[in-house]
């Protein structure tokens, strides 16, 4: 059987895990009564709850005796690691476009790693059922891009298809009304199109994982592509490690993928995407070769980590209520079986602290680890998010981003004012009838806590995309931050309606009535530049003419409910996010409010 692998890349919310759905339906790969989950390729919680990818996933499907292995990939920039790695196990890519928005941030990275890896490539035009569809440019600004990224002469004549994948309708015209039912004209052009695999089964065993799976059954599981030769189930095997040793193991388990399905399978030939187990260890990168004809294939290259944040033990009062998962211990295994995974998270535990320093590719990636521990009954505490900076040839540098940000007209001066505030260089600007698109290079840290802020101007109409550009020297510039204090408990206790009421005027409350409270805790955003220490647990004297339940009638306004990201964004240096199964608290470093004072004084003397 013939064999075609490609992966599908795009910016994020450009349709790629919708054209996989529509990719199974046309080929038959469902039962004609079977029912499917939309966007059935995103199958983790949290990927469904934010209608992203999060993590690259591998299917495959028959069509016309050909067997297509399709990689779905992650579009945030922040899971970028996960598009890199699989770029080894594939011979051509699926470039998905939207048809209005154009290349983004993302178009650009993806593509770049695509040519760097020596791919063929395939452009497919989404949504050109959109009433402000804009094919024909958007295909000129591929093109654009094309050459900007160096391209191959050959390589400028790329193939195109126009799709609706959400109305399940393809075409090769550009006019929308050639649009039919079903996406055969794509997979016959990637099966024209896409090469097929290096087929040589007689040679000795190379097989690299590209991806890693779990399963209580059989442990951790090493998906990749067979280079070359042949596996079979139960043969003894060496695998050659990151490390330069070479490690002997049985395949215990080998599993092949049709459509959603893994299947046992009892051998597997070079060009084949197969899933492996046998080594409890094995990782991304490393090469499977027949026992005694070790030759390791060059290692995957996964660029480093840009953010990074500290994680701790919870030192909370509350420490222990909420979550099974408490000790250093537990932590530190999670952290690093995430690191198992994640080829693009670090960790390094801070000597003498039951602390962890976690790198990893932006805010985005650090938070979704964040909720997924919180999730499986974590409990510890984070600081504010800082970018990782960087020596070359002696010079401190930083990272900078690519950054794309589109707004209403009438929104686009406060933008541009905030982003030259964060030190944002405006590379270019055009408009449309209502909407302004900027392009900016910016210093990562220009756009840590940036993202509330941005909503909240554009009213929640604004989108802001950005990837990793390159690291360039330092500037010696402050970067704005926050300019309001908080509202920091001074005692613990049961917060009550009549002391919040009183307390209004200074700030906007983060609590409801009858929360539990304890010192150090952040209640509430003071109106000011400076913290406040409030007792929010104070309830009303009783006396013999009124009672307790008098306060019952107290009207207050409702509070500001922060979510994680919310908070990571919100906090400063000398502040933490509380993580536990049921709640998130912000908190200050320093809980004791003597303490605190005095080393915020010892502080403000040392910089004046």
């Amino acid at each position: 059987m013939d064999i075609r692998n490609i992966a599908i890349i795009a910016h994020v919310d450009h349709g790629k895990t919708t054209l996989v759905d529509k990719l199974l339906k046309s080929s038959h790969t469902f039962r004609e009564n079977q029912v499917v989950e939309e966007r059935v390729m995103d199958s983790n919680a949290l990927e469904r709850e934010r209608g992203i990818t999060i993590l690259a996933k591998n299917t495959a499907i028959i069509y016309k005796d050909t067997k297509i292995n399709i990689l779905d990939t992650p579009g945030h920039a922040d899971f970028s690691g996960e598009v890199e790695r699989i770029m080894k196990m594939v011979d051509g890519v699926v470039l998905v476009v939207d048809a209005y928005e154009g290349t983004m941030p993302q178009t650009r990275f993806v593509l770049k790693k695509a040519f760097e890896a020596h791919l063929k490539p395939i452009v497919v035009i989404n949504k050109v059922d959109k009433p402000s569809a804009r094919p024909v440019e958007v295909i000129d600004e591929v093109l654009e891009l094309f050459i900007d990224l160096g391209c191959d002469e050959d390589e400028l004549d790329f193939p195109v298809c126009f799709t609706s994948a959400a109305n399940n309708t393809c075409s090769l015209s550009s006019d929308i009304t050639t649009q039919k039912e079903g996406m055969e004209p794509l997979l016959d052009m990637i099966i024209a199109e896409i090469p097929a695999p290096n087929m040589d089964s007689t040679s000795p065993l190379q097989l690299q994982p590209a991806l890693l799976d779990y399963t209580d059954f059989v442990g951790r599981i090493g998906i990749g592509r067979i280079t070359r030769g042949t596996i079979h189930s139960g043969e003894v095997v060496s695998c050659c490690r990151l490390d330069g040793s070479i490690k002997s193991f049985r395949v215990q388990k080998l599993y092949g993928f049709i459509g959603l399905d893994r299947i046992e399978i009892n051998e597997a030939k070079a060009g084949e995407i197969v899933a492996v187990s046998g080594l409890g260890d094995i990782s991304v990168g490393e090469t499977i070769c027949t026992a005694g004809q070790e030759e390791p294939l060059e290692k995957i290259h996964i660029s480093e980590p840009t953010v990074q944040m500290t994680f701790g033990t919870n030192t909370s009062p509350f420490c222990g209520r909420d979550g099974k998962n408490v000790t250093a211990t537990k932590l530190e295994e999670r952290l690093f079986r995430e690191v198992q995974k994640d080829v693009s998270l670090r960790v390094r535990r801070i000597e003498g602290q039951e602390e962890w320093l976690v790198s990893g590719r932006g805010e985005l990636h650090l938070g979704i680890l964040i909720e997924n521990m919180r999730r499986e009954g974590y409990e510890f505490q984070v600081s504010r998010p800082t970018v990782i900076m960087k020596e070359v040839d002696g010079v401190t540098c930083e990272p900078y981003e690519y950054c794309v940000i589109d707004v209403p007209s009438e929104s686009a001066g406060a933008v541009i004012e905030m982003m030259g505030n964060r030190h944002g260089t405006i590379e270019s600007m055009s408009n449309t009838e209502t909407q302004t698109r900027l392009v900016y290079t910016i210093p990562s840290r220009g756009l840590i806590g940036f993202n509330t802020l941005f909503l909240s101007m554009t009213r929640g109409y604004g989108i802001i995309s950005h990837s990793f550009l390159d690291y360039r020297p330092m500037e010696s510039m402050q970067i704005a931050k926050r300019n309001t204090g908080v509202l920091v408990s001074m005692a613990q206790g049961q917060s009550t309606a009549y002391s919040i009421g009183a307390l209004e005027d200074r700030g906007i409350m983060f609590i409801y009535p009858g929360e539990d409270i304890y010192e150090g805790m952040i209640v509430g955003e003071a109106n000011k530049g400076l913290d406040l220490a409030v007792n929010v647990v104070k309830a009303k004297q009783q006396t013999n003419t009124r009672s307790s339940n008098k306060d019952m009638t107290v009207v207050l306004k409702a509070p500001r409910i922060l979510t994680l990201e919310n908070c990571l964004e919100f906090i400063n240096e000398d502040e933490l996010v509380e993580i536990t199964p049921k709640k998130i608290r912000l908190r200050k470093r320093i809980l004791d409010t003597v303490e605190r004072k005095k080393y915020d004084a010892k502080m403000r003397n040392i910089t004046e």
